[in-house]
């Protein structure tokens, strides 16, 4: 019985992810076919990313992709640092349950409400859409995962550390820095690379906010699959995956190494 379940288990296992991954996995295959037809196997070849960097359209939307992304994932990792801040060390305040909720009101709102909702504010106030709209837009959304990752850390924080701290003279604000920010940098790190990543993603809220010379990058791959998908589009996202997955392994490699260090550093202490 233990036997079958086992088999099963792994077959399940097997099909999920093939499910989920084969479609990549063929995406980085056939960005790198000789033949000009994405579903025909035509011979190895790298061509489509010469292509790629000389067709100045999708180079000037990844450009402002990744400007986007790094502003906005900037912002939306101090601000929702502060958030989860307030909301773990503030228990009791006056309109708590109002800031929460709007906080982590993103998380549960269509795109396509957050992007129209968005796009009436700035036509109301008179702001002309482009790089900032996308950007602040993306901030937006991107505020609130960074929040729920950094809160996460905060919970199982403990006190007593930046309490040493304040009663060794510190300030507030210098205890933060010195104690406190170390010991969440990598749930802050963490909050970073997801606010990054959603905001490479995003297309139904750019759409909605973007103006001339803003064109994204999941933009520009969405209007021209509409007319067909090109190898240029394979390597495209190739290089995207790319980007993302050195990330996320850059990311976890850096947390493993600073809870190796924590460790030792308490069994030191502790021998000490």
């Amino acid at each position: 019985m233990n036997a079958t379940w086992s088999r099963f288990n792994i077959v399940s296992i097997t099909l999920g992810f093939a499910f989920l991954y084969l479609p990549i996995v063929l995406l980085v295959i056939f960005s790198f076919n000789e033949s000009k037809l994405v579903t025909v196997w035509g011979g190895f070849s790298t061509k489509w990313y010469s292509a790629l960097f000389r067709n100045q359209g999708l180079m000037d939307a990844a450009w402002v992709t990744f400007r986007v992304g790094l502003l906005s994932a900037t912002i939306a990792t101090i601000l929702g640092t502060l958030a989860a801040l307030a909301l773990t060390r503030y228990t009791r305040f006056r309109g708590r349950v109002l800031f929460s909720g709007m906080v982590f009101a993103p998380l549960v709102m269509p795109e396509v409400i957050t992007g129209l909702s968005l796009l009436l504010l700035f036509v109301a106030i008179g702001f002309d859409r482009g790089f900032m709209t996308v950007t602040l837009a993306h901030v937006t959304f991107a505020m609130c995962y960074v929040a729920v990752v950094v809160q996460s850390r905060l919970v199982s924080f403990d006190r007593s550390l930046e309490e040493a701290a304040m009663d060794l003279g510190a300030t507030p604000v210098k205890t933060f820095f010195a104690v406190t920010l170390p010991v969440i940098l990598p749930a802050v790190i963490s909050g970073w690379m997801l606010a990054f990543t959603l905001s490479l993603d995003d297309l139904v809220i750019a759409s909605f906010t973007s103006g001339p010379g803003a064109t994204t990058l999941p933009m520009k791959i969405y209007s021209q699959v509409r007319l067909g998908v090109t190898p240029e589009i394979n390597a495209a996202c190739t290089i995207l995956i790319g980007i993302v997955t050195l990330g996320v392994i850059t990311v976890s490699v850096v947390n493993k190494r600073r809870e190796v260090q924590r460790q030792r550093d308490e069994h030191a202490a502790q021998r000490g």
